[in-house]
């Protein structure tokens, strides 16, 4: 199979604004959804097919906190911010991953990917399974309940596949696979990541999970320190790496950036046809991974 299915793709990290904690939280999220607007139509005017934006991307990371203020900040999905940016993806023809702050019901929230289709519509979501919980400055499990959803794949119209994988679902590789058995060409992984105990894995976990299932990934990490919390440095490097573990394209530690890549999806095949991963399966020899310890 030697058709070529080359498709641009981008990523956006961004550092938060507004780093003041006696402004409102919907003050604080407008002025972050305003800095991304400029970014997002940069990448429509650039062609890109399909976009992703960083994990709960409309605000900081305010998981550092236990503060029920930020309960405030999550909406439905669709919603709001969603529906803002239905008419930005319907101008450009541009796919987007919009990662959010969701409000099912009053009490129950989750960390959420809407994923919009070429033409705006609305095409479902996926919701963070793995919601960590570790001292100091990664307090989730008191703003997210586990994801609900399993792990969906999203077929374009384009008829590209892709998956979503958020943050902390990167280490657990058990839902890498599934989004590969289930069909996705490139799955996103929005996150909120700092300098210190887990920055080795960050070109580590990801190339290993394409490689593994032979997809393309996009990974993408916030830039700067959020005030008040300050619990480190968001160490951007938001980077593409295809079936092959080789990175497409990368960004800085440091700065705003959009990340631009052409990801020829022709390689899955031909990656594939070399490592028979799929085809060596045993799943009739796995049953301990789904047993309680």
């Amino acid at each position: 199979m030697s058709t070529n299915r080359t498709v641009k793709c981008g990523l956006i990290q961004a550092s938060n604004p507004v780093n003041d904690e006696s402004r409102s939280v919907a003050e604080i999220q407008a002025a972050m959804f305003e800095k991304h607007l400029p970014m997002i139509e940069e990448a429509g005017k650039r062609g890109v097919s399909i976009l992703c934006l960083q994990e709960i991307f409309n605000g900081p990371y305010f998981c550092p906190s236990q503060d029920k203020r930020w309960y405030d900040a999550a909406e439905l999905v669709p919603g709001p911010t969603v529906e803002k940016l239905m008419p930005i993806a319907k101008k450009y023809k541009m796919a987007m991953v919009v990662p959010v702050y969701e409000r099912e019901m009053a009490g129950v929230y989750y960390n959420t990917a809407a994923v919009l289709d070429h033409d705006g519509s609305y095409l479902g979501k996926y919701r963070k399974n793995h919601i960590p919980q570790v001292n100091p400055g990664f307090y989730e499990k008191y703003y997210f309940k586990p994801g609900n959803l399993g792990y969906p794949v999203f077929k374009l119209s384009s008829g590209v596949t892709i998956g979503v994988y958020i943050c902390y679902d990167r280490h657990f590789p058990e839902g890498a696979r599934l989004l590969g058995l289930h069909g996705a060409e490139i799955v996103f992984n929005p996150s909120a990541t700092v300098a210190g105990l887990s920055q080795y894995l960050w070109k580590l976990e990801q190339p290993a999970h394409a490689v593994a299932n032979g997809y393309f990934m996009g990974c993408i990490n916030r830039v700067g320190t959020e005030a008040p919390w300050n619990i480190g440095k968001f160490y951007g490097s938001s980077y593409f790496v295809d079936p092959k573990g080789s990175f497409v394209a990368q960004a800085s530690e440091d700065k705003d950036e959009l990340v631009v890549a052409d990801l020829d999806l022709s390689i899955i095949e031909e990656v594939r046809r070399t490592w028979q991963f799929f085809r060596d399966r045993r799943p009739d020899s796995y049953g301990d991974m789904v047993k309680d310890v």
